[in-house]
């Protein structure tokens, strides 16, 4: 029983299943998601510590 990896039966022309600018949009996309989930796991940890530092720290702040 062999395989066929093809989405449709009978195959598509190369430009229209790689559109050039959807798949650059795609992996855009991608690329910012991926970026903004590192970002957001450095802020997390950043704040972590942060929090952690303020919580050793003599509360030194006045109210604003």
């Amino acid at each position: 029983m062999t395989q066929n990896h093809i989405a449709t039966v009978n195959p598509m022309p190369s430009t229209i299943l790689h559109n050039s600018a959807e798949v650059r949009r795609q992996y855009t996309r991608a690329a910012a998601r991926q970026a903004m989930a590192f970002i957001r796991r450095k802020v997390r940890i950043f704040n972590r510590k942060a929090v952690a530092v303020a919580q050793d720290m003599p509360q030194v702040q006045g109210g604003h």
